[in-house]
């Protein structure tokens, strides 16, 4: 009983690979698109993203990519992020949405996921002008482990390899053919992503996170308790400095998935070090219920305008 619970309770984590999405059945209101462009170059389902232009306005346009929740177990879920509105919303308000794929923590463990991350940015810079897109502003934004790894892409923005903890982590990685190119973004919306995952379970999350087959266990390759110093090296917190991007971050206080304490003691060490931060609590919001909803999309939308350079 407790490994079903614990399956159904992950399955409600995030969604786990799925058929190529129908974008025509998603009425997705773009001037222009292109679905499955590979931005590695090796074929692989995990390294493609989809590229959508606003209907209105002039190229080109600024960028927001998006990053879909999955609990890291899906290589494919790319069109997820316009389910319940977030990319329309982007592409309604004169943004490019640039929806990406990244490989799963069954395909590679961490830091595969952030590699792709990356990967996916250096390929927009390089190929910009293909696409009517302005990369003068690239902001970044996603859900559950999909906010996640939007964080990551913010916090380590400005760094290419590190150590913590005596472990060395290359951030930046070699996928793709546009090593030259900057990773860097410049603004962030995080929703409700796990920030640091020794914590989950304490703070109140509704199934454990320190099983050796929950997500984050997945993902770093080993039981998240037993493997503390190779956590670290995932979690967004680890990196927080001066030199990490503004954030906008959402997250309900019924969240039974990924605690609100996440996002607060993201904050917290964002507001130690000076980052321009803001955190939204909502009260009775759930793991997308209530929190990914118009009114909350209208202040992203404020937000990422806001960074624009004029």
């Amino acid at each position: 009983m407790k490994n079903l619970i614990l399956i159904l309770l992950i399955l409600s984590y995030g969604a786990f690979a799925q058929p190529k999405p129908d974008y025509t059945k998603s009425a997705i209101e773009a001037s222009k698109s292109w679905i499955d462009i590979d931005y590695a170059g090796d074929g692989i389902i995990g390294h493609k993203l989809d590229i959508f232009l606003p209907k209105e306005g002039k190229g080109p346009f600024p960028v927001v990519i998006t990053i879909y929740g999955s609990a890291w177990f899906s290589n494919s879920s790319k069109g997820t992020c316009f389910n319940d509105g977030l990319g329309q919303t982007l592409l309604k308000n004169g943004f490019a949405v640039v929806s990406i794929n990244h490989r799963s923590s069954r395909d590679a463990i961490w830091p595969a996921q952030i590699h792709d991350v990356k990967a996916a940015i250096r390929f927009i810079r390089a190929n910009a002008s293909a696409f009517s897109l302005e990369t003068s502003f690239l902001g970044v934004t996603g859900f559950s482990s999909g906010g996640h790894l939007s964080t990551m892409a913010g916090v380590t923005s400005s760094i290419k390899s590190t150590t913590i903890n005596n472990l060395p982590i290359d951030l930046e990685g070699t996928i793709g053919k546009s090593l030259g190119e900057s990773s860097h973004v410049d603004a962030v919306v995080d929703w409700f992503g796990p920030t640091d995952f020794l914590l989950m379970d304490a703070c109140g999350s509704s199934f454990s996170h320190n099983e050796a087959k929950s997500p984050e266990s997945t993902l770093i390759g080993g039981a998240i308790q037993e493997n503390k110093d190779r956590v670290a090296l995932a979690n967004p917190i680890s990196y927080v400095s001066k030199g990490t991007p503004p954030f906008l971050i959402f997250h309900g206080t019924k969240d039974p998935l990924v605690p609100h304490c996440e996002s607060e003691k993201l904050y917290e060490k964002m507001q130690k070090e000076g980052v321009k931060s803001e955190l939204i609590i909502i009260e009775g919001g759930g793991h997308g219920p209530d929190v990914m909803i118009d009114k909350y999309y209208a202040q992203m939308i404020t937000f990422f305008k806001s960074k624009i350079k004029k």
